[in-house]
């Protein structure tokens, strides 16, 4: 097993479906991938994950269709995914996904968050190397044998799998989304959600007055309607 196996089988993975205002970044996500690839799903494998994604935590179908033919409209504006570093109190490392259509307002609100908490916004590069970006994929259990399923998506860039109480896990590299993401679909296999996870390298205790501190930070990220997702390496 890789060395984050542990730490990936263990954690409480943030599902969209805990996550404020999910529907809101769910939107966004949608207005990107049909500016990339198009508005129909059939040829745009992106926007086709993004769906799968609404799917898994019951947006309505009509959500989805506007948002689509909104994001089809000239007028509307692209996002620019900016991803952003700093530190928590007790030097936690904080990575920031933002997709924003004003970075000098995202930039502002982040700095203000991390300066009310006892953080420190930092520089590009000051933390992102200490996270591995992989890619994941969540199926449905069904009849489905993991030895059989690695073997079976191993040559897709599957890197490890793993069984949950509610369907199986696919951990990937980053750049081999695209290639699972077809096998799984050719293979006919059930996807509830799919997306992106950056695994901290080196996994920081605190004790839980110093969880709190950190998670006063984690909070505010979170809330920010910019923020599309947070990563840290509190353990």
């Amino acid at each position: 097993m890789g060395r984050a196996f542990e730490f990936r089988k263990g954690r409480k993975m943030k599902r969209w479906a805990a996550m404020s205002k999910a529907f809101t970044r769910l939107g966004k996500d949608i207005v990107m991938a049909v500016k990339e690839g198009g508005p129909d799903p059939e040829s745009n494998a992106k926007l086709r994950a993004v769906i799968q994604n609404c799917k898994a935590v019951n947006m309505p179908k009509d959500n989805v269709e506007r948002a689509i033919k909104r994001a089809s409209n000239k007028d509307q504006g692209d996002y620019a995914e900016i991803v952003y570093e700093g530190y928590a109190p007790h030097g936690i490392a904080i990575l920031i996904e933002t997709a924003t259509d004003n970075h000098v307002r995202t930039v502002a609100n982040l700095r203000s968050h991390f300066s009310k908490c006892n953080g420190t916004l930092g520089t590009s590069g000051s933390v992102e190397f200490m996270f591995d970006h992989t890619c994941f994929f969540k199926l449905e259990k069904g009849d489905n044998d993991l030895e059989e399923l690695e073997l079976e998506l191993i040559d897709f860039g599957a890197d490890e799998i793993f069984e949950e109480e509610d369907g199986i896990l696919i951990y990937a590299a980053f750049s081999d989304f695209g290639n699972l993401q077809k096998a799984i679909e050719e293979k006919g296999l059930e996807l509830i959600n799919s997306g992106f996870d950056r695994i901290p390298m080196d996994i920081k205790s605190l004790s839980e007055e110093e969880e709190a501190d950190v998670d006063k930070l984690l909070e505010r990220l979170e809330e920010d309607d910019d923020v599309q997702n947070v990563f840290h390496n509190m353990g």
